[in-house]
């Protein structure tokens, strides 16, 4: 594939190699400074077009003698001068400092919040957005003297996983649109990718009651506790079913104590084995799937992975961890 890019476009390949290369040379930081060293400026189309008119400007002044003409022509070219200065001062001095990166879902987009701080005079007219993406819209912001000003971007991962945050670019053409001042930055930061989860996924696998766990208690409409089981060594005297005591003396059964739970607290599995002969990545997705319904029954439920089980737990620490397990899982 690469090989056949190069041939069609052996430009457009050797600007992107170029560009990889240079990329991978800076350094990895969530928090950038900008300086001197790491703020580029070049004209823009418009700057050059204003330096084309300041050249016809000047040769015709000095063709004709016009001494108005050449003070037109300083006079703008001093304020192109200027111009650069300011548009390279907007970015210069400038922090940039990423927050913690939620994770997301591969094919969902994923958020990243970019906070920039002046430590002087106010700064307009930035611009960012994600280096590798030419079509990415940009986000403006103007960030206020001494104060801090947020921006949001998003970009849609494009598959499980943990990934780079993609390389960001902060700009500006402030004041006059002749120049353009970027940089280019490489967070450092990592995002975790989690599974698509799949639609219309089945319904859950069924949940089994745990042996001698904790229960939910259960009255009749007369007030009386519904239920009996065997009596077990250490139930309270109250619960012992004295009638039926008497039938278990004279039949020679056990005794039997009233059940203050009929409805047992069940657990749930969520097994790579019950999905089916579905693809690896589609089993994870009904698994994601399936740990999300799960989170939001309020059961226990457990993850069986080939080489990975995690214990049937409950609340949205467990639902955290086997996300975690399905993102980074690998045959």
């Amino acid at each position: 594939m690469t090989s056949v890019a190069a041939t069609l476009n052996p430009a457009a390949f050797a600007r992107a190699r170029f560009r990889t290369w240079w990329q991978s040379r800076l350094p990895r930081t969530d928090t950038q400074t900008l300086t001197q060293g790491n703020v580029y400026i070049l004209p823009t189309r418009a700057g050059w077009m204003f330096a084309l008119t300041l050249l016809v400007l000047l040769l015709a002044s000095i063709n004709y003698q016009l001494n108005l003409g050449y003070v037109l022509t300083f006079l703008l070219a001093g304020s192109g001068v200027v111009s650069m200065h300011l548009t390279h001062g907007t970015l210069r001095g400038l922090t940039l400092h990423l927050r913690p990166v939620e994770a997301a879902f591969a094919g969902e987009p994923a958020g990243i919040d970019i906070v920039m701080t002046s430590p002087g005079a106010a700064r307009f007219g930035i611009g960012l957005r994600l280096l590798d993406a030419p079509d990415a819209m940009r986000v403006w912001t103007d960030v206020p003297a001494g104060g801090q000003a947020a921006a949001h971007m998003s970009f849609v991962p494009p598959a499980r996983g943990l990934h780079e945050v993609p390389t960001l670019s902060a700009e500006t053409r402030f004041p006059l649109g002749l120049f353009r001042a970027w940089t280019v930055w490489r967070p450092a930061a990592r995002l975790l990718v989690y599974p698509r989860p799949e639609s219309n996924a089945p319904a859950l696998p069924a949940a089994r009651p745990i042996a001698g766990g904790p229960t939910r208690s259960r009255h009749s409409e007369g007030g009386e506790i519904e239920g009996v089981r065997a009596y077990r060594r250490g139930d309270p005297m109250k619960l012992i079913a004295w009638k039926k005591a008497a039938q278990a003396v004279e039949t020679g059964s056990e005794l039997v104590s009233r059940d203050t739970s009929v409805s047992a607290r069940q657990e749930l599995w969520l097994d790579w084995a019950a999905c089916g002969a579905l693809a690896p990545e589609e089993r994870l997705s009904r698994l994601t799937a399936w740990t999300l319904a799960s989170e939001r029954a309020g059961t226990d439920f457990g993850l069986r992975l080939p080489g990975l089980e995690l214990a049937p737990e409950g609340g949205g620490g467990q639902r955290r961890r086997c996300l975690d397990a399905l993102a980074l899982w690998h045959a």
